[in-house]
């Protein structure tokens, strides 16, 4: 597979790659910082793909070396879509921030698209493992996580995609505290991903739900392991701007450039 995706311009996909730490945890990785990426995925069908992505005329490129079927090529493009907010019309955004000096820049360089994952689920679970410690700890347990539970390629057992629920459902709860360390965070993993295997819970839906944002961050709250922090961080994902995901960092580059 070798195809280019457009974007709503302006697009940049340095600019999607910086908005956040997400380039640095795996199933992503990049061979020139935040000029590229990988992923791995684990399509609806079971099959493990590697893409390869750059940025090209306005949109992104990118490639697959397999044989894919239409079905398999169709749902690498709705997922890349998502993942890089291909068709969003930022427009008003850039009307706003120009209003303030500070923040003019943005729409030269084509700022305000956030990376996402491929699936709520992933970043559910990867937004759960940011609470209470270093980025540092969260990249490794993230890494845990993609070496003990997630299902390899058939023709490169080393790249593996992140976990899906069922996958992570059918771990011991001992075994995410013990062998992953994901500690106090260990049960919520489990329930969300055996909710969520169940058919009881259905993330995948907040992509496109009719709700308004509070109501949406009401539902978001009620998940275990997710609090204000967390819930704020997965509307920033969704697109929803209402709530800011303040954490140290959030306040240190407020801290500089404002005050």
């Amino acid at each position: 597979m070798d195809k280019t995706l457009n974007a709503t311009p302006p697009f940049s996909l340095p600019s999607v790659l910086r908005s956040h730490g997400w380039i640095q945890l795996t199933p992503f990785s990049s061979q020139s910082p935040y000029q590229d990426f990988t992923y791995t995925n684990q399509l609806t069908n079971g099959r493990v793909t590697f893409w390869q992505l750059q940025e090209a005329g306005g949109g992104v490129h990118i490639s697959v070396a397999a044989d894919l079927d239409r079905a398999e090529e169709l749902e690498i493009s709705e997922k890349l879509s998502w993942m890089l907010d291909l068709e969003r019309d930022l427009t008003p955004f850039y009307a706003i921030a120009e209003q303030e000096p500070k923040l003019a820049y943005v729409s030269q360089r084509a700022r305000g698209r956030i990376l996402r994952s491929a699936t709520i689920f992933e970043d559910t679970i990867k937004t759960i493992l940011t609470t209470n410690t270093a980025w540092s700890g969260t990249i490794r347990m993230v890494q845990a996580l993609v070496d003990l539970y997630g299902k390899p390629m058939v023709y490169d057992p080393a790249r593996r995609a992140f976990p899906t629920p069922a996958e992570l459902a059918a771990a011991d709860v001992e075994a995410l505290r013990r062998e992953a360390k994901l500690g106090y965070r260990a049960p919520y993993v489990s329930e969300l991903a055996r909710r969520v295997d169940a058919g009881e819970l259905d993330l995948e839906r907040y992509k496109t739900a009719d709700l308004s944002t509070a109501d949406l961050r009401q539902e978001l709250l009620a998940l275990k392991g997710i609090g204000a922090y967390a819930a704020a961080n997965l509307l920033m994902l969704l697109g929803r701007s209402d709530f800011i995901p303040i954490d140290s960092y959030a306040l240190k580059v407020v801290s500089e450039e404002f005050h």
